[in-house]
């Protein structure tokens, strides 16, 4: 059988590209499969037949971001989500790499710099990230745990230099006491049960709005259940 290319199905099917691979992506091209990260499309494939927009049930996000995860689709809601969460959330911890560097080692796997140092902890807390995105997206619809939140700090922190202090507990609750934007958080003693407090009223919601998820984020940062955050520089001194 002979297969063509992204290109020569769009000019045969008088679509754009993007829209070839998107019905590619989704499984609409039977017998289409990636070859590295080139379609390769069968040449009697059949352009799929636009569904009724009145009738039609729009694929749903998460069965979206799926597909371009499995399918490691360049462009897409997927590709967007990785970049924009990944830089954006490491931005504010203090992170110096760019959009452009977060982006280029997500699309490459690789670190492209010249005549520029970068934080060593910046690169390995990016591809983590990528990591734990992957991870949220697979487990989306299900309940959301202790377990599951410190997996993902072990995950976000591992090889970092962080995981080489003891006293830092990658992957577990606080040992010690710290701030963030120089307000208290919870004690590390009260650390547990607040957690689960939160997790517990939350998770016994059957439809969460937007305005839960954001009450729930702000109560996780205020209990800020992780080492992360500035510990006093007494409980600093001590733990050196």
């Amino acid at each position: 059988m002979r297969y063509l290319s992204v290109t020569e199905t769009a000019k045969i099917w008088k679509i754009s590209e993007r829209s070839v691979r998107n019905y590619c992506a989704r499984g609409r091209v039977p017998g289409a499969f990636l070859e590295g990260r080139i379609w390769r499309i069968p040449e009697s494939a059949e352009r799929p037949k636009r569904a009724d927009r009145q009738t039609a049930r729009p694929a749903a996000l998460l069965d979206i971001l799926r597909d371009e995860k499995r399918s490691r689709y360049s462009g897409g809601i997927y590709h967007k989500t990785q970049i924009e969460l990944t830089y954006n959330s490491n931005h504010i911890e203090g992170s110096r790499l760019t959009h452009d560097q977060t982006r280029y080692i997500f699309e490459t796997n690789t670190i492209g710099v010249a005549d520029e140092v970068l934080n060593v902890d910046d690169v390995i807390e990016t591809v983590n990230h990528f990591r734990c995105i992957d991870l949220i997206i697979e487990q989306a619809e299900a309940a959301l745990t202790e377990k599951f939140i410190k997996e993902l700090h072990l995950i976000l922190k591992c090889g970092t230099s962080d995981s080489r202090k003891e006293w830092f507990a990658v992957g577990d609750y606080k040992k010690m006491p710290n701030e963030v934007g120089g307000m208290d958080t919870a004690l590390p003693e009260e650390t547990a049960e607040k957690v689960r407090e939160l997790l517990d009223g939350y998770d016994s919601r059957e439809e969460k709005t937007f305005e839960d998820i954001l009450d729930f984020h702000v109560r996780f940062e205020r209990i800020h259940p992780f080492q992360d955050g500035n510990v006093t520089q007494r409980h600093q001194q001590k733990a050196a």
